[in-house]
C-alpha cells in the first residue's frame, strides 16, 4: 500500500504571503505566486539555496530541480563567482560609462556562439528578446512578428492581453512549434509584412511540455525565414549554456541572424546578450534606440565572465548532459512501473514529466503527484520543465527518482486508470 506523505510545515511562509499581499498586488509578480505549484502545499518565502538545494524560512530543505527557472547552472552559493563579483564591487559597477570587463565578455561571447559578430548586453530576457524583434523592425521596416511559445512580458509577448492595446496583439502571431507546414501558411498569408520569426530551437510552447526539434526542423525553418526575407531570432534564454556552451545552434548546427541569451549565463545574477551578424546588430548603431542607466553595470559581467570560464574549464555542460541523460533514463522507468497515464518529455538538461488526458482526472493526479514530491523534499513544477545543475550530486538524483516513484505510486492507488 502506498502511503502519502505529512504536510510540510509552512506557516511562516504564509504569513509572510499574507503580509505580502497586503504590500504588492499577488504578494509577488507572475509564475512566483502560489497557483502556479499547489497552493498551501509549496513554500512561498526562501531563506537561502546551496549546491543543489533551496531552504525555505521554515527550515524545510528542497532538492531544487526549478534552478530559479533556469538560472543556476553551477548551484547556489558559488564561491569562484561571489569572489569575482566582489572583487569587480571593489572597483566600483554602476557609472553607466562602460568598463573594460564589457569589451571582454562581448569578445567571449562572440568567440563561444556561432551566430554572435556583435553584442549588445542588457539585464533580462524580456529586455533581449524585444531588442531583438525592435532591430528586426527597424532591419526590414517591417512589422508583424511570428513567434512560437513564451518570450517575455513585454507588450508584444505577452500571452495574457491586459492593458496592451488590440493594435499592438494584432501584431504578433502564433506559430506551433514542430510543424513547418504551418509556419509557411503564416509566412504566405503575411507575405511581406512579417519582420521575425522568433522561436526557441527547443520548443516550450505555451502551455505544452519542452520538445527537442524535430528531425530537419530547424533548417527548415532557416530555409523558410531566407525564403521570405524574415530576420530568424533564436530565444535561447534557457538553452543557451545548457543545450551547449554556444547555445542550441551549436548543437544541432543550425545558425540564426539573432539570438537572445541569458539565465545560465552568470548563474542567477541578472544579464542578458542579445548576439548576432553584424548586418543585422548593426541597425542599432543607425535608427533603433537601446539605452538603459543599468545595462552598463559590470558585476553581472564580472559574474558571467567567471561562470562561462568555469563551465568551459571544468567541462560543466558535458557533465549535465550525463547526469540528465541518466535522469531521463530513469525517469522513463519509474513511469513505466507505474503503469500511469504520464509522459516523459524534454533533453538531458531539461527534463519534463506531464499527465496524460486520457479520463477525467488528469488534473487530480498532477496535483497530488506534486503534493506528494514536495512533501519528500523535491521541488519541481507542474507547469514549467525542471533542470539539471551541475551541484546535484548522484545522491541528489538517486532521491529525486525515488521520491517520483513513491509519488507515482500514491497516484496510482488513489486515481487508477479504469
Amino acid at each position: 500500500m502506498a502511503t502519502s506523505a505529512p504536510k510540510l510545515d509552512l506557516s511562516k511562509s504564509m504569513q509572510m504571503y499574507a503580509e505580502a499581499q497586503t504590500l504588492s498586488p499577488g504578494g509577488m509578480m507572475g509564475i512566483r505566486r502560489p497557483y502556479n505549484f499547489i497552493p498551501g502545499e509549496y513554500p512561498i518565502f526562501l531563506e537561502r539555496g546551496y549546491a543543489g538545494h533551496i531552504v525555505d524560512v521554515d527550515g524545510n530543505d528542497y532538492i531544487d530541480m526549478l534552478c530559479a527557472y533556469g538560472p543556476i547552472i553551477m548551484g547556489y552559493n558559488e564561491p569562484e563567482i561571489n569572489e569575482a563579483v566582489k572583487k569587480q564591487m571593489d572597483k566600483g559597477f554602476c557609472f553607466s560609462l562602460v568598463q573594460p570587463i564589457q569589451n571582454e565578455l562581448e569578445k567571449k561571447l562572440i568567440e563561444i556562439i556561432p551566430s554572435a559578430e556583435k553584442v549588445i548586453l542588457v539585464k533580462t530576457g524580456s529586455d533581449a528578446t524585444t531588442l531583438a524583434t525592435r532591430i528586426a523592425r527597424g532591419y526590414n521596416d517591417r512589422t508583424k512578428i511570428l513567434r512560437c511559445g513564451y518570450h517575455g512580458w513585454h507588450d508584444w509577448a505577452v500571452e495574457v492581453h491586459g492593458g496592451v492595446p488590440q493594435v499592438v496583439q494584432d501584431l504578433t502571431i502564433e506559430f506551433e512549434y514542430g510543424d513547418l507546414a504551418a509556419l509557411e501558411a503564416k509566412l504566405q498569408e503575411h507575405d511581406g509584412d512579417v519582420a521575425c520569426i522568433i522561436i526557441t530551437p527547443v520548443g516550450h510552447p505555451l502551455a505544452k511540455p519542452v520538445m527537442p526539434p524535430p528531425e530537419g526542423y530547424l533548417k527548415g525553418v532557416r530555409t523558410l525565414a531566407d525564403q521570405y526575407k524574415v530576420v530568424l531570432i533564436f530565444d535561447e534564454i534557457r538553452t543557451g549554456f545548457r543545450a551547449a556552451l554556444g547555445g542550441a545552434q551549436q548543437r544541432y548546427g543550425v545558425t540564426p541572424d539573432i539570438s537572445t541569451f541569458g539565465k545560465a549565463m552568470a548563474n542567477g545574477y541578472p544579464i542578458s546578450a542579445v548576439v548576432g551578424k553584424a548586418e543585422f546588430m548593426d541597425i542599432c548603431e543607425k535608427k533603433v534606440f537601446i539605452s538603459s542607466t543599468f545595462f552598463p553595470n559590470s558585476l553581472e559581467m564580472a559574474a558571467a565572465m567567471k561562470c562561462i570560464e568555469i563551465l568551459q574549464r571544468d567541462k560543466i555542460i558535458e557533465q549535465v548532459w550525463e547526469k540528465g541523460t541518466w535522469f531521463l533514463k530513469e525517469l522513463e522507468r519509474a513511469v513505466t512501473t507505474s503503469k500511469m497515464p504520464v509522459s516523459v518529455s524534454g533533453i538531458p538538461p531539461m527534463p519534463f514529466l506531464s499527465f496524460e488526458k486520457v479520463d477525467g482526472c488528469h488534473k487530480e493526479r498532477r496535483d497530488l503527484f506534486y503534493t506528494e514530491t514536495i512533501r519528500r523534499g523535491l521541488f519541481i513544477q507542474p507547469y514549467h520543465h525542471w533542470y539539471i545543475s551541475a551541484r546535484h550530486t548522484q545522491a541528489d538524483l538517486d532521491k529525486a527518482i525515488r521520491v517520483i516513484t513513491e509519488a507515482l505510486a500514491v497516484v496510482a492507488e488513489k486515481y487508477p486508470v479504469k
